[in-house]
């Protein structure tokens, strides 16, 4: 039986997640086994659900229980099922509610680079990228484009950041994916240590493009995106085997990161 509890104080500590906790206080870095993330709309929630993350409660508008969260909620045991209507809602949690369905999840333990690129042939990694919009996106295409993995640096944006995984629809939930570097500041090598030739998207004189033959034809290959604006790292440019741009026209020299990663991703992934 659901566990269904009208919203009548918005000072309670149980709805402190949904309105009152940042994201660096849900990632709880000090007791990251304690961590959590929002799930938003139903079919994300559901996407989590799918990939085994344990919901700790919803938030939903009052018309979703018999509606579109129904399965949800049946799917959820006898959590805390919060509700009220939806202006009460968008008062609460400070913004427009998508689909009117939150769910606090717990976090899990990151896997291993091995683990996550066990059996892969494409892979993304985000140098980086600090904007959460861009990461989210990012995970749309390499799931929609035959990425198989993507790796994050630790200045990334954590993909499980609500806006993310709202911008991803809950594709964050099916791609593998970690982070790198945090103990292997030589993570280019240690990618080129698991058999992947490395691409760079950078605007470089000695870049190839896109379509190159020989780049398109690669077993194994980790295509590397830099951060918005200053791009890729010296150091990173320096030791990837190829350096690769996207043929522009109208005086264009560079997309969004997001924009990039999709046109690389149709070219270069695995369809």
């Amino acid at each position: 039986m659901p566990n269904i509890i009208e919203i009548t104080d918005f000072s309670s500590p149980e709805l402190d997640i949904y309105a009152r906790l940042s994201e660096g206080q849900l990632l709880n870095r000090h007791e990251p086994e304690k961590g959590l993330f929002i799930a938003e709309s139903p079919k994300v929630i559901e996407r989590a659900l799918n990939a085994g993350y344990e919901p700790v409660s919803l938030l939903l508008e009052t018309k979703h229980i018999e509606g579109e969260a129904r399965e949800t909620i049946s799917r959820c045991g006898d959590i805390p099922v919060y509700t009220a209507s939806l202006d009460v809602l968008t008062k609460l949690t400070g913004f427009q509610l998508t689909r009117g369905a939150l769910c606090a999840m717990r976090r899990r333990a990151l896997p291993s680079v091995e683990d996550v690129c066990t059996g892969a042939r494409r892979i993304a990694v985000l140098e980086n990228v600090m904007n959460p919009t861009n990461v989210g996106a990012i995970f749309r295409s390499a799931a929609a484009l035959g990425i198989d993995a993507v790796l994050l640096t630790p200045a990334c944006s954590n993909p499980l950041y609500r806006r993310s995984i709202r911008v991803s629809m809950g594709t964050v939930f099916q791609i593998p994916w970690t982070f790198i570097g945090n103990d292997d500041p030589h993570w280019l090598s240690h990618l080129k240590k698991l058999g992947f030739q490395t691409a760079a998207m950078a605007l470089s004189d000695d870049s190839v493009p896109i379509n190159d033959p020989n780049l398109m034809s690669e077993e194994k290959l980790a295509i590397i995106l830099g951060t918005e604006g200053d791009g890729l790292a010296d150091v990173t440019l320096e030791d990837c085997d190829y350096t690769v741009r996207i043929p522009m026209a109208h005086g264009v020299d560079s997309l969004n990161v997001a924009a990039a990663s999709a046109v690389a991703f149709w070219q270069l992934g695995i369809q």
